[in-house]
């Protein structure tokens, strides 16, 4: 190995970089389009890895918005077959009930993964609180509720 090939970034990192890029600045039109041509990338893990990105940023600001449904459909179009990616913004949807005090269902919380659970536990829905601090997944999951249970009792 010659020490400049050690230098040279490996083209699967540089594509990563440059989607990343890519996707934080993509109009809202192209936007469904752009995810589509990375999860054509024959390296799916960095692509997905790189799509999960975009839909965790997105889906952060656009949670409260009137205009999520809408995007979380064309979303879950584009990422269909791809477990993970439906997941997570499934996840969203469901982060998104629990945060605006939609309907949701107590199993779907218990059933959902650590990240989820851990970001509702961190949140301020009392009902929420009082089912993580009892049956959240880990040790961490049940103390950050009841940390919030009692942020809500002393507020």
């Amino acid at each position: 190995m010659h020490a400049e090939d050690g230098a040279k970034e490996p083209a699967e990192h540089a594509r990563h970089a440059g989607y990343l890029v890519e996707l934080e600045q993509v109009a809202d039109d192209d936007e469904t389009e752009l995810v589509g041509c990375v999860l054509a990338d024959p390296d799916q893990v960095m692509a997905q890895a790189a799509v999960v990105r975009h839909v965790d940023r997105r889906a952060a600001e656009l949670w409260p918005e009137p205009v999520w449904q809408e995007w979380a459909a064309a979303m879950a179009r584009v990422v269909a077959g791809r477990p993970f990616l439906v997941r997570r913004l499934e996840e969203w949807s469901l982060f998104r009930c629990v945060a605006l005090r939609l309907p949701w269902r107590r199993d779907d919380l218990l059933a959902a993964s650590d990240w989820l659970q851990l970001k509702a536990a961190a949140g301020a829905n009392a009902e929420v609180l009082v089912v993580l601090a009892e049956r959240g997944r880990t040790k961490r999951i049940r103390s950050t509720a009841r940390a919030g249970l009692t942020g809500l009792d002393t507020a």
